[in-house]
């Protein structure tokens, strides 16, 4: 089957342009990786007890990886997703357009992309995987990230687990949602435009965002937005929903589970919040054409929608989000907590217990 994306060529593009990390001696390594992989057991702990989500499914051991072992995982992923698009695209194979923004050249845009993820990405958990998914934890990031804030190493290594491990407890506590997500990515695909002249005309306006993109620093626009279709749109609004669910759930956590097993997570949070705001001009640049800031806004936005509903119903209350994908927070929600409160446990907040 003809693949829309050169994968190979977007491994050996990511493994090249990936920058090396921090300078570490092998003894060092291995303590990492032992300290990571034995604080993702402490965390799953503290995290089932402070969600009061048990994991229903047994989760896969935890994968301490390197920036290109993250890269390849995330190509065998997306491989998987893009499937699909490649069959349907064939019948419009030959056609110039498609030829020209072909396999090579989308398998090293590919590659650029990871390549700069890879080395920003802390973890992950890998949803596109069979089964249920590894955790991956990117040793080098964490170990760079955490010189580059002066930050106590085991506090922030645990601080960083517990916000993986709960996105690791919301897919092995939640088992809907894994085939949901999966479906939502189907139907993504499933609404791709394969016109030629419709394509073309979504990568001209896709150039002519860079531009708007470098000359509006306020600008939300990125290339992800502009190459999607209508139908595609309404899709990613219900995925933005959810994710911004999923990342704000993780940021909860951390933060709360935090005094108790993380002594400095203030001081912590503070850091890596200030690192985040101060990225030189050119680093925010490449993060909005790539909806990077679009992530970090889900992070600060998820965070006060959950925190907002846990103060007024409880964490058992606000678990009720995941009892189906019909109790997920519509688009509106996300900035009137209330309104979720209500239309799910069908009263106002006040009378809650």
């Amino acid at each position: 089957m003809p693949e829309i994306v050169d994968w190979d060529l977007a491994a050996l593009t990511a493994a090249r342009l990936a920058r090396p990390g921090p300078s570490v001696t092998f003894s060092e390594a291995a303590g990492v990786v032992s300290e990571l992989r034995r604080l993702t057991e402490e965390a799953a702990e503290h995290v089932a007890a402070f969600t009061e989500m048990p994991p229903v499914v047994e989760a896969a051991p935890v994968q301490v990886v390197d920036r290109g072992d993250w890269a390849k995982a995330n190509i065998a992923g997306l491989r998987k997703v893009t499937g699909p698009l490649a069959s349907r695209m064939q019948a419009v194979q030959a056609n110039p357009v498609l030829r020209t923004v072909g396999p090579k050249v989308t398998g090293a845009q590919a590659g650029t992309v990871l390549a700069y993820m890879s080395g920003k990405v802390l973890g992950q958990y890998e949803v596109f995987s069979g089964g249920v998914g590894p955790l991956l934890l990117v040793a080098p990031n964490i170990v760079e990230v955490e010189r580059k804030l002066n930050a106590d190493p085991r506090d922030f290594r645990m601080w960083v687990c517990l916000h993986e491990v709960t996105h690791r407890t919301q897919f092995t506590a939640v088992p809907w949602m894994r085939e949901h997500f999966f479906a939502e990515v189907n139907a993504f695909i499933d609404a791709s435009e394969l016109d030629p002249e419709a394509v073309a005309d979504r990568v001209r306006r896709a150039v002519s965002t860079l531009s708007d993109v470098v000359n509006d620093p306020q600008s939300r626009s990125n290339l992800l937005d502009i190459v999607q279709t209508p139908a595609q749109r309404e899709i990613i609004d219900r995925l933005t929903a959810l994710m911004t669910l999923v990342e704000g759930h993780a940021e909860y956590v951390m933060d709360g589970v935090g005094p108790e097993v993380v002594p400095t997570v203030a001081e912590i949070r503070s850091a890596f919040n200030a690192r985040r705001a101060s990225a030189n001009p050119v680093e925010k640049l490449v993060r909005r054409l790539l909806g990077v800031e679009a992530k970090l806004r889900q992070y600060a936005e998820g965070r006060k929608f959950v925190a907002a509903i846990v103060d007024e119903v409880g964490m058992a209350g606000f678990n009720k989000i995941w009892t189906s994908p019909e109790t997920l927070p519509l688009t509106s929600e996300l900035t009137d907590p209330h309104a979720w409160v209500t239309r799910v446990h069908g009263r106002p907040a006040a009378t809650a217990e």
